[in-house]
């Protein structure tokens, strides 16, 4: 994999072996940066914009620290806003109780970025300060709403160079989701799509219109399931079918449909006691779903028998349809820079487009999560960071 991303980095480069370079200061002196954190969880009326937020040093010799130039928001964004997971995301983020105050706050959202490298750490060879990237940061970490964020080098891809920041920033966190379920957990890849037939519940956000894409990029053929509205910008992504689970009842309608190979549910709910039967039987058919009970059962159980009960649960699903001929997965997300290459291959070929619904000013974060939390989505909502009007 390391291999792989050095010999991109020499292609991208002219040829030129990657530096190895160390420890860079920053070209302006700065202890504090504008931020948007939460300092409880709660509604909206949390955020606070914080024009004196720690600026980030780095701490691990792999780590980068990067000028934000673009932050996506996603759903995680509410979720973490409200405080869900927060168990299990204390534990990630101080696994040994090191810390004197038992407190993750100021917290800040967003896990989207594009924008600018600006220091290095001393085992960072890949990057040098003024490359253009993108990334999506792990939920346990700071995030991306404010001037600077810091991420692991591992984490952090050459941005596409057909996008600008604001469209690129649409991009990671739910093409890192989608390729998690597709690629990592489901199994699929150029070699071995074409001609599978696949299905999108929840086609229409972000994780969805990212999945239409992709697969449909490896030769699948897609079929989509959203809202009417919607309808034309799934044609326009490339879907072979799309299905209005408003205009009738959704499993009949998808049981006249010939069988599946490959299922991605981004919807969850009552969807799962009938999508399975779908699949083609015996013919390894997979059904991965985003929607899983992992961080709700930490933060009600506690971090030992929340894992525990959600072993059982996964467990047990899997050898219950296992027995039925078809595969049950979850997926989550997975934060990659080796896997953000790809995409970025994708998009740079033009077989991904950045699906984006509103561009907000980063005066305007606490309207951008009303918007979010409107629901109905089609495609992302953007914080151009570098637009402090």
């Amino acid at each position: 994999m390391l291999a792989g991303r050095a010999l991109r980095w020499t292609a991208r480069r002219g040829g030129q072996r990657p530096p190895v370079r160390g420890l860079r200061g920053s070209p302006r002196a700065q202890t504090a940066m504008p931020s948007w954190v939460i300092d409880r969880y709660g509604r909206n009326d949390v955020l606070r914009f914080n024009r004196d937020m720690v600026f980030p040093v780095i701490q691990y010799p792999n780590e980068v620290i990067v000028k934000v130039h673009a932050a996506g928001l996603n759903p995680i964004d509410l979720s973490m806003r409200s405080g869900y997971g927060a168990t299990a995301l204390n534990m990630k983020r101080d696994p040994l109780k090191i810390k004197t105050m038992d407190t993750e706050f100021p917290l800040t959202l967003g896990r989207d970025v594009s924008g600018v490298i600006m220091e290095c750490g001393l085992s960072v060879s890949y990057f040098k300060p003024g490359d253009e990237v993108w990334a999506a940061i792990p939920p346990w970490k700071q995030g991306t709403l404010s001037e600077f964020v810091v991420a692991s080098a591992n984490e952090v891809s050459f941005k596409p160079k057909c996008l600008s920041h604001v469209e690129a920033a649409s991009l990671p966190y739910v093409g890192l989701t989608a390729w998690s379920a597709i690629n990592k957990v489901g199994g699929l890849n150029q070699s071995n799509c074409g001609g599978k037939r696949v299905l999108i519940l929840g086609a229409s956000g972000g994780v969805g219109t990212f999945a239409v894409q992709l697969v449909k990029a490896w030769g699948a053929h897609v079929t989509a399931v959203c809202s009417h509205d919607a309808s034309t910008l799934m044609k326009k992504l490339g879907a072979d079918d799309v299905i209005d689970y408003k205009s009738g009842n959704l499993e009949q309608q998808l049981k006249t449909l010939p069988s599946f190979d490959f299922i991605l549910d981004n919807v969850g709910g009552s969807t799962e006691k009938w999508a399975l039967d779908l699949l083609k039987k015996w013919s390894g058919a997979t059904y991965v779903t985003l929607v899983t009970p992992f961080l709700i059962n930490v933060d009600k159980l506690g971090v030992a028998d929340g894992m525990l009960q959600t072993g059982v649960t996964i467990g047990s699903k899997t050898i219950k349809h296992l027995f039925k001929g078809v595969h049950y997965r979850w997926a989550f997300f997975m934060p990659s820079g080796p896997s953000l290459d790809e995409i970025a291959e994708l998009v740079d070929s033009g077989k991904i487009q950045p699906v984006i619904e509103q561009v907000f000013p980063f005066s305007e974060v606490p309207k951008a999560f009303l918007k979010l939390e409107g629901g109905h989505a089609r495609g992302k909502t953007v914080i151009d960071v570098t637009n402090k009007k």
